[in-house]
């Protein structure tokens, strides 16, 4: 095929639906949120020591399989794609459920699989996660858009932070000057100190290593591509995660002003606060667009990743923060309450606006991929 042709063949558009087998796993996964993660509980784990709920993981990670989806099925895991695990990750926002499954089975998973080797010790610590034995996080700030000079030395010296879920890993995947390297956060001269996090269903830590001992798993350029990889994935599938968060946001306004009445007239029946949650769904529903396609483009490996991610990024940010500011406003005073779960979504999606890259950040991405004057 010449040059010439391959420029004018269309490409094949992506796929934006659920299949079958993703709404049944959406079905699972949503049926255990709501039994083990229902609002009063994320609100009393928020209000104890331990976030997460051990069990709560094993059910998602173990009985669902949802810990392995990106790990090839001869290492353990369920072979399946981008596209299922951004299901998981829509229910986990929708219902603001604290685990990692998206530091763990999806950038720390993703930048071991970008390392290109399945061989010990990559392929046995990809196995350890997609059994859900293990939790590993990827040992860069939460807001990282993309791997920048490490600050950890090859001898495992340095502080980095905040990293998000390092308090709940088993194993730090650390960049430094030296490769990428697996520690473990039981290793001596390795300290994470947890932090006072705005979202306080996604610990954040300071991560310190004096000397610690740990696994090189790759030389630096190597690193280097692969924390790309993963931070990549996590920002696509954060799209997905904001999504989730958006729609319950404006379900629940939705249900509520149905529900409360003045002038004896249901508050959502005046038309302007009708015009406001018109408003909304149009945004959710482009927000869903923008994170499919980001999911689908990661999926299939298409060179137009970078630009959907991007893209999916910059739009679906600013709806979740509309969308949680709706809820809390539009539910009066009962929105401004600890006992009703708005401020959970209203943290969650502020928090998500600055993580792998802020909108600002991904707009700029969008602008040098289209070659457009920076916004």
């Amino acid at each position: 095929m010449t040059a010439q042709a391959a420029q004018t063949e269309p490409t094949q558009a992506p796929d934006l639906l659920y299949s079958e087998a993703e709404e049944d796993l959406r079905a699972a996964v949503r049926s255990l949120l709501a039994d083990r993660a229902d609002a009063p509980a994320v609100i009393a784990r928020t209000e104890s020591d331990t976030p997460y709920d051990a069990q709560l993981w094993k059910a998602l990670a173990t009985d669902i399989g949802a810990a392995g989806l990106l790990v090839p099925e001869k290492l353990g895991g369920q072979g399946a794609t981008h596209r299922e695990a951004a299901v998981v990750v829509e229910e986990l926002g929708r219902s603001v459920a604290p685990a990692p499954y998206l530091t763990s089975s999806v950038v720390a998973t993703e930048t071991l699989l970008a390392l290109g080797s399945q061989e010990s010790p990559v392929g046995a610590l990809l196995a350890e996660l997609a059994a859900g034995r293990k939790v590993a996080v990827l040992a860069v700030p939460f807001s990282a858009a993309a791997s920048g000079t490490p600050v950890v030395t090859g001898n495992l010296d340095g502080t980095l932070g905040p990293v998000a879920d390092a308090a709940a890993a088993d194993v730090l995947l650390v960049p430094t000057t030296d490769g990428l390297y697996a520690v473990g956060t039981d290793a001596p001269g390795v300290t994470v100190q947890p932090l006072v996090p705005l979202d306080l269903t996604r610990p954040l830590a300071t991560v310190t290593l004096t000397g610690a001992t740990g696994t090189r798993l790759a030389d630096a350029g190597a690193a280097r591509s692969a924390v790309d990889r993963g931070l990549l994935a996590g920002a696509g599938l954060l799209a997905s995660e904001q999504l989730g968060l958006a729609e319950w946001c404006l379900t629940e306004t939705v249900r509520h002003t149905r529900e409360r009445h003045q002038f004896n007239r249901p508050v959502g029946s005046f038309q302007s606060l009708k015009h406001r949650m018109a408003q909304l769904w149009l945004e959710v529903v482009s927000a869903r667009a923008a994170a499919r396609n980001a999911a689908d483009a990661l999926a299939t490996g298409s060179p137009d990743a970078p630009l959907a991610v991007a893209v999916a990024q910059a739009y679906c940010s600013k709806v979740a923060v509309h969308a949680a500011e709706e809820c809390v406003q539009l539910h009066g005073g009962i929105g401004m309450t600890w006992e009703h779960p708005a401020h959970l979504y209203l943290k969650r999606a502020k928090a998500d606006a600055n993580a792998f890259g802020t909108a600002g950040r991904h707009r700029e991405t969008v602008a040098a991929l289209m070659e457009l004057p920076a916004p």
